[in-house]
């Protein structure tokens, strides 16, 4: 088996995460909403007004490491529980290297960062129609809540609303 490590990600890694992000869109049907371009993710994760971190799965294959996977997150903060939270925007591991561990190994790295800087929670959403993602979710004690339902405006919506 070959051996997967995990490391936050560097500037020198971002064209590695960007193109799995392309491949999370195309997985989910998404590609039509997909925006995000390497100096804006760039700008996120290592600019003066960073608001994200992001993990990258690395395997090695003949001696050599790949990119696999990536994990997007950043705090969020509850008012119930008058503390931070650690909330997951994506999670995507390239389908060759599924089933092996790896969406399990981010998820607790994960969930001990989450401890080591006293968050409340540890949350994230999942397709309805990804019956596989959820059912590894469920494996590990997360529960998929069925009351809540997420509420988005985007582009117009918002500008309409703030009256511009």
């Amino acid at each position: 088996m070959a051996r997967f490590s995990i490391e936050p990600v560097r500037p020198e890694d971002v064209g590695h995460v960007m193109d799995m992000i392309a491949e999370l869109a195309a997985f989910e049907r998404l590609e039509h909403l997909l925006e995000c371009t390497a100096a804006q993710l760039s700008s996120a994760l290592f600019g003066p007004d960073k608001s994200i971190e992001c993990l990258l799965g690395w395997s090695e294959q003949d001696s050599r490491r790949v990119p696999v996977a990536y994990a997007i997150f950043f705090h969020n903060f509850s008012t119930f529980l008058g503390r931070r939270g650690l909330y997951l925007e994506d999670l995507y591991v390239r389908p060759a290297f599924r089933h092996r561990g790896h969406a399990r190994a981010i998820l607790a790295h994960l969930a001990a960062l989450a401890l080591e800087r006293d968050c409340g929670r540890f949350e994230w959403t999942v397709l309805d129609w990804n019956t596989g993602a959820q059912d590894v979710y469920r494996s590990i004690g997360a529960e998929v809540l069925p009351e809540w339902r997420i509420t988005r405006m985007t582009g117009d919506s918002i500008r309409r609303l703030a009256g511009k």
